[in-house]
């Protein structure tokens, strides 16, 4: 039987796919992107919509899928070479800029909203030196935010727009291998069949992480560690951050431990929104969602430890998941917690956490000890950085704020590429966006998927 035959085959649909794809076919390329989660509307998490325990579905409707690990989290477009990737490798500041503006244009033209954060810059400046006194770095960062309705909007107009550029989508297809020869890309091979293409572009996302690196094994392509982010989620009044996120909407602030000297961050904050679980590979993990319009009283957020391990060890990834696996080990779900049971040492209850003043958004997590599943080293340098933030914000170490874990992200092992996101010894295979340990977000996996879809053409 004769093997469908395409000019550039994309495997995962995130921004980094997608972004790659429209650029491709407005040029009339013939373009396939295999997908092995559900098309968009198919995407729905069980646990989230009853409220319980993660239940382990085979393909995690929240990780993959179309719009990959970001189609259901807030929608956040961070538009600053300073955060969300090493872009700033591959081309100079101002030419970053200038895809920054790309890729906001296209969300724009897809239906984003209009407004822009971070952009008054007497308050920013204000807030940038209040942090200072205490020993917090703001990072100045404009961000478009979509929210987690409107960025299901945007994606189904941009799904619609590949239709009518014809580019095919396969959904629910796993691509299992690259098909290789003399040190040159030939096509793949998945659960469905075999496709033939001149040019590969893998994109798999954070959830495809490990299928990366099981390629990279096989084929002989280099890689790099990259740190892993390990964590909890933090639950509190929506008042406490008010006067941070409607400047800044997320307010992202670093601070160095005096203990272990680890670099700890906020990330993904979340006004007005909830927390949710979400499950890579084998462990569940926890997120937060927000919405263009307030769906709760509180606000959530990230503070995670970044770890860099150097030789021998060089499997971050399966580090931070033996942690996650731990907290699952202990509740068979999501930990949560009263900051205050943590300060004491003992394990939270339904009756305790019934009396918080913050009541949780996901009624799924389990009552218990985050002590039990995060090292030492991170569950101090979390509250060293708890405590520094209660400075800036008063409010933010109360006792009955609420802290879910474990919260990971995993950045996989960084893929050594060409300038232009060719692997070096597979010629025309590309990889681009967090699956290739490049990018860390939605606008720089864009901007990865748009030069590698632009260097291609350029062969073409």
């Amino acid at each position: 039987m004769r093997k469908k035959s395409f000019d550039v085959i994309i495997i995962g649909s995130g921004p980094a796919g997608i972004f790659s794809a429209l650029e491709l076919a407005e040029e009339g390329m013939k373009v396939l992107i295999i997908e092995r989660g559900e098309e968009l509307q198919k995407r729905k998490c069980p646990a989230l919509a009853k409220q319980i325990p993660c239940i382990r579905c085979p393909r995690c409707a929240i990780t993959s899928g179309f719009g990959g690990a970001g189609a259901f989290s807030d929608g956040k477009v961070t538009l600053s070479s300073d955060v969300g990737g090493n872009l700033r490798e591959f081309v100079s500041a101002e030419e970053l800029d200038k895809l920054f503006d790309v890729v906001t244009e296209k969300l724009l033209g897809f239906g984003a909203p209009k407004r822009i954060f971070g952009t008054d810059v007497k308050e920013i400046d204000r807030i940038y030196f209040e942090a200072q006194k205490y020993g917090i770095e703001l990072v100045k960062s404009r961000v478009l935010h979509m929210g987690t309705d409107k960025g299901f909007e945007v994606l189904l107009n941009m799904r619609q727009a590949l239709r009518e550029k014809n580019v095919d989508i396969h959904s629910r297809e796993m691509v299992e291998d690259l098909i290789v020869g003399d040190h040159r890309i030939h096509g793949v091979k998945s659960t469905k069949g075999e496709y033939v293409s001149k040019y590969v572009i893998m994109a798999p996302g954070r959830s495809g992480a490990e299928w990366a690196f099981r390629m990279c094994q096989k084929y002989g392509i280099v890689t790099d560690t990259n740190p892993v982010d390990i964590g909890l989620r933090l639950e509190l009044p929506f008042e406490v951050l008010k006067h941070l996120t409607d400047t800044l909407y997320e307010p992202k602030l670093v601070y160095y431990s005096k203990s272990f000297d680890d670099r700890v961050r906020t990330f993904c904050v979340n006004p007005h929104g909830v927390v949710v679980p979400e499950m890579t590979e084998d462990v569940v993990t926890v997120n937060g969602h927000s919405f263009t319009y307030p769906v709760s009283d509180y606000t959530n957020l990230a503070i995670l430890v970044s770890t860099r391990f150097t030789e021998p060890f060089k499997d971050p990834v399966s580090y931070g998941k033996s942690i996650a696996r731990l907290a699952n080990l202990l509740t068979g779900s999501v930990i949560i917690q009263r900051y205050g049971d943590l300060k004491l040492g003992r394990r939270s209850t339904e009756e305790r956490i019934r009396k918080s003043i913050v009541k949780p958004t996901y009624r799924g997590a389990v009552p218990g000890d985050l002590s039990f599943a995060l090292p030492y080293r991170y569950l101090n340098s979390i509250k060293e950085m708890l405590d520094q933030l209660d400075r800036l914000a008063p409010g933010v170490a109360d006792d009955g704020n609420l802290l879910y874990g474990v919260e990971v992200k995993f950045y996989s092992a960084r893929i050594k590429v060409t300038k232009e996101f060719e692997v070096e010894n597979v010629k025309n295979l590309f990889t681009v966006g967090d699956g290739a340990g490049i990018t860390r977000g939605l606008s720089q996996a864009a901007i990865s998927g748009i030069m590698a879809a632009r260097a291609i053409l350029r062969r073409s």
